[in-house]
């Protein structure tokens, strides 16, 4: 028997059935807006659906240009682009998958400067003010949804989703702070709702009674002038009437100051918002946001908060997630550890998303690793991301690999990580990598030191030895009080009450966020209800007085995740860091650290610390390379050190083994 039976039990709609409880929520990955990209689009989905997801939900469809997300971003408006897709829908079938099509209407989120909205209210996200809708262009609009529905069921699509949360057009016409219109279109509850509940009888009427209508409300909106609980219930009910087959639930909007998806925030947070409104409706309602292992999911099922599951990065990480969970195997699973650098990240900087942890992620039929021609020994030296990437891969494609690892464990830069706060999801990649090891057949040889005698008996070595801390020149850097980040954060070197943090990159950030953190209630720091409500944060008391410096004049943290630096800045002003810039390093003594400011070397202090912590960069551990006589390949930190690069790391080891 499955060790999941609510989760990977089939859902009967009626007119159709789904064969588990798990969709791929919908993102963007920028394959949808070229009409080149449509084969690798169609193969990026059928990927998914051989690995047994029940439901896929593409990235987000304008109904007219109007909602592009950018300019020349997609669209469903012709028959042209329809037919376009049936490359896409026949993959997935032919796979044994189902597929629907978001249809997202951008509203002021458009990055473009025709953008329209309930209101001509902007966005503080956005540099584009947007038109008001006149009442004859919010039918229209109405129009165009019910066109792109049918236009998206003449390409194959076995439904749509209808999106309506997260801030966009749907979203505004919902939320006073952004529906000012005194029309039938705003002014009430009632009239602010009309809009999207016209949406959702037009579309069912357009495509008929046997095709999938998902509407994705925005349950917990999570700013302030957005819609109460009661308006929230009264829209799915609205909804359901009109047509829809399914709810799925949407947290949040994208100019929300509380992270919704980032590592930090805890496994199924927000599911208790769906348990609460599930009982209001009759139809399935989708439950969502950080849910990335099958005991997580299954557990939220079986206790009745949903009946399915919306898992998007998940399945980006691993297209495999459902056959893994469903044969027993769920310790295989390359788990997403919601760090949003490849994906988000890329889609947010108009670049073409991945996975950190998945390179292969829709790049299925460019990044293609194929059994190697002739099996090599090779060798591996390091364990950190690149090398246990590197290994892997290898291994998989025949080759005979051996690891070396100088630690007693795997991970390297992961295995500090994984002990900031809010990053204990990097374990799962530990773990993910250390069973593919054993699966793979590669030979690990930790606390050991490979030694040129050694390495030179192979056909190749990789290394992946990685980086050690910079140990900047300041007089008295040789002090007692003075710890490398890796002696605080891997060794558990013992910490003072006041600490001075010099380098506020991110590795400066995690470990300043991992010396103050003192174990506060996730909901209570960020000031949310359990039904998503905002009310005033509590964070709690830092663990210790902590100085965060950083020798160019800039922001701090200018250069963290465009997703994700921002919940980091902000948990770094909840705890009372002093943050101080352009600072010189003077010299380190019994007094504590001697700094002064700006090129002119003024105004100088005295930090009074216990401890001052170096975080300022890294040095690439290469000196094996001039001594062996095989050929050589460096990757990760040995090839290029630099913060936050894991995900280069493991891009490089996936890229280089599929090569070899």
């Amino acid at each position: 028997m499955s060790e999941y039976p609510t989760l990977l039990s089939p859902l009967d709609l009626g007119f159709t059935a789904l064969r588990n409880r798990v969709v791929m929520g919908s993102m963007h990955t920028g394959l949808e807006d070229s009409a080149r990209d449509v084969p690798k689009l169609a193969a990026y989905f059928a990927e998914r659906a051989r690995g047994g997801v029940g439901l896929m939900i593409t990235g987000g469809f304008a109904p007219n240009r109007t909602g592009w997300l950018k300019p020349f971003a997609s669209k469903m408006t012709t028959r042209r682009e329809a037919a376009r897709h049936r490359e896409v829908t026949g993959a997935v079938h032919e796979a044994g998958g189902k597929i629907a099509m978001q249809l997202l209407h951008a509203g002021r989120y458009a990055y473009h400067p025709f953008s329209a909205s309930a209101s001509a209210i902007k966005a503080p996200i956005n540099p584009f003010k947007p038109r008001a809708l006149s009442d004859r262009g919010v039918g229209r609009t109405v129009d165009d949804f019910a066109r792109a529905a049918e236009l998206a069921r003449e390409a194959g699509y076995d439904g749509v989703e209808i999106m309506g949360s997260e801030g966009y057009l749907i979203n505004q016409f919902l939320a006073e702070r952004t529906n000012k219109r005194t029309d039938r279109w705003g002014g009430s509850p009632e009239n602010r709702r009309r809009f999207p509940v016209e949406v959702v009888r037009r579309v069912r009427a357009a495509v008929g009674p046997d095709f999938i209508i998902v509407y994705r409300l925005s349950m917990a909106e999570l700013v302030p002038g957005g819609q109460s609980w009661a308006e929230v219930v009264a829209l799915g009910q609205e909804v359901e009437a009109a047509g829809a087959t399914i709810i799925n639930t949407g947290i949040g909007w994208h100019e929300a100051r509380v992270p919704t998806i980032v590592t930090s925030v805890p496994r199924a947070q927000f599911t208790g918002i769906t348990a609460a409104f599930k009982p209001h409706v009759s139809i399935p309602v989708i439950t969502s946001n950080r849910i990335n292992m099958p005991e997580v999911a299954e557990e939220v099922l079986h206790r009745g908060d949903a009946d399915l599951v919306s898992m998007a990065r998940p399945l980006l990480a691993d297209p495999d997630w459902v056959r893994k969970a469903g044969s027993g195997r769920t310790d295989e699973i390359n788990t997403c550890i919601a760090c949003n650098q490849a994906c988000l990240d890329h889609i947010f900087a108009n670049r073409r998303a991945s996975c950190m942890v998945n390179p292969r992620a829709a790049r299925e039929t460019e990044l293609v690793l194929l059994p190697a021609r002739r099996a090599k020994r090779i060798a591996v030296v390091g364990a950190g991301p690149a090398g246990l990437a590197a290994a892997v891969e290898l291994g998989q494609r025949g080759h005979s690999v051996e690891l070396f690892e100088a630690q007693p464990d795997l991970g390297g830069q992961f295995a500090i990580a994984q002990r900031i706060p809010g990053k204990e999801e990097f374990a799962e990649t530990i773990r993910y990598f250390t069973r593919r090891l054993a699966v793979t057949g590669v030979t690990v040889h930790l606390s050991t030191t490979a030694t040129p005698e050694v390495l030179n008996a192979f056909d190749e070595v990789v290394l992946a030895t990685g980086v050690a801390p910079r140990v900047p020149a300041i007089e008295g850097v040789d002090h007692p009080s003075v710890l490398t980040y890796a002696d605080v954060v891997r060794h558990g070197k013992p910490v003072g009450d006041t600490v001075a943090v010099i380098g506020a990159g991110g590795i400066g950030v995690d470990v300043t966020e991992f010396l103050t953190h003192s174990g506060a209630d996730w909901a209570a720091e960020w000031g949310v209800t359990e039904r998503g409500e905002l009310t005033e944060p509590k964070p709690a008391p830092p663990a210790r007085t902590v100085y965060l410096l950083q020798r160019k004049p800039g922001p701090i943290g200018k250069n963290l995740g465009k997703t994700t630096g921002w919940v980091h800045r902000a948990a770094l002003k909840a705890k009372g860091v002093e943050q101080l810039r352009g600072v010189n390093y003077e010299r380190i003594d019994d007094e504590g650290l001697h700094i002064t400011f700006g090129k002119e070397r003024t105004d100088p202090r005295t930090l009074r610390v216990d401890t001052v912590v170096l975080c300022a960069g890294q040095e690439p551990v290469r000196d094996l390379a001039d001594a062996l006589s095989v050929p050589v390949h460096l990757i990760g930190g040995a090839d290029v050190a630099a913060e936050l690069d894991a995900k280069r790391a493991i891009d490089q080891g996936t890229r280089l083994a599929a090569t070899l």
